[in-house]
């Protein structure tokens, strides 16, 4: 009876730990989720022309949010690389974001973006974002 005892006592405390790891997975988890933060591309404006210049000053990181809110009959957003952004390019293939409330999570490092509507991104219609 007392070897019985003994695994009971050696399984409730195994299933301790793993209750006090479960949490704080969790608290981790929740605190990683509290401390992104979510953008509206050009702010008020929205995701128009002359949006180029919108990250200045502001810090991102990996696991942000960027909404890009626009009109879907005059405008779409596309990822892009780097090349991409620079020759207002979207590869073959891309996929365009078209409802006009687009939300992006940024991964880390360099996140390319722009519309791929004629003369769009030529005319400022993109945007460029580093997430640390």
């Amino acid at each position: 009876m007392a070897a019985q005892g003994r695994g009971s006592a050696a399984r409730g405390s195994s299933g301790g730990a793993a209750a006090v790891a479960l949490v704080l997975l969790c608290v981790l988890l929740h605190g990683e989720v509290a401390e992104s933060a979510v953008y509206t591309v050009g702010d008020r404006g929205g995701w128009s022309f002359n949006t180029a210049s919108w990250p200045s000053g502001k810090r991102f990181r990996a696991g942000d949010v960027l909404v890009f809110k626009y009109s879907p009959k005059a405008h779409n957003v596309v990822p892009v690389s780097a090349a991409g952004y620079s020759s207002c390019a979207a590869p073959r293939g891309a996929r365009a974001l078209t409802s006009g409330n687009d939300r992006v999570t940024l991964k880390r490092g360099a996140n390319y973006f722009i519309c791929s509507f004629p003369g769009h991104c030529q005319a400022g219609m993109k945007v460029a974002v580093t997430a640390a």
